[in-house]
């Protein structure tokens, strides 16, 4: 696995997110990103709080039954951005795996999470390629998982500071986190790619307490 993202620098400039990463690249494999944001030291979350909160920069791609989903479209309920790929052998599927015990847990309370999975590798995820990822690791209609073309894509890339490459054997070198977006647009924290669904659930209700 190739892990990226060995410290992480918010800032807002003109209202758009931009994420500096410092890199470390390990072996070969799928992107996953260790980030790093201003934490207290007492704080009562367990994810890396943004201070101040900032506007992440809107973007608009079609997920997998061809609906346009924007992030601003989300404001009202939560939100976590995080960037994947379908044939990725070993962080993609835990984050997936993960944000989809998010949203079943919180449903359960009528707390609705929408997951945006931005493709970092739009050659390979086909509709028929995510429509698989999607049934097996049954995830949701509110987990959106977001292709385009490559020029769309790197867009969104740019904006968040994702940096993809291609890896040994057909893997996708990428940086990873998990950005957690409240109902009002403003994004609040950040998570590693193996951070646990229990820790989410709680910054969540943290947050709606």
């Amino acid at each position: 696995m190739a892990v990226q993202g060995a410290g992480t620098v918010l800032r807002v400039r003109r209202r758009l997110l931009v994420v500096p990463f410092v890199l470390a690249l390990a072996a070969a494999g799928c992107g996953g990103g260790g980030s790093h944001a201003t934490q207290k030291a007492a704080s009562k979350f367990r994810g890396g709080e943004l201070h101040p909160t900032i506007a992440p920069a809107n973007f608009a791609l079609r997920d997998q039954s061809g609906k346009l989903v924007s992030l601003t479209g989300q404001h009202g309920h939560f939100a976590i951005i995080t960037f994947l790929y379908t044939n990725c052998p070993d962080v993609c599927p835990l984050i997936a795996s993960n944000l989809g015990q998010v949203q079943r847990q919180l449903a359960g309370d009528g707390t609705k999470v929408s997951v945006l999975g931005v493709s970092v590798d739009p050659k390979r995820d086909t509709s028929a390629a995510v429509r698989q990822f999607i049934r097996l690791h049954r995830l949701s209609p509110d987990f959106h998982y977001l292709t385009g073309t490559r020029a769309q894509l790197a867009k969104v890339w740019k904006a968040y500071g994702i940096l993809v490459r291609p890896g040994k054997l057909d893997t996708v070198d990428h940086a990873a986190y998990e950005m957690l977006v409240d109902p009002k647009g403003r994004a609040r924290l950040i998570y590693n790619p193996t951070v646990k669904a229990a820790d989410v659930v709680h910054d969540i209700k943290a947050l709606l307490s």
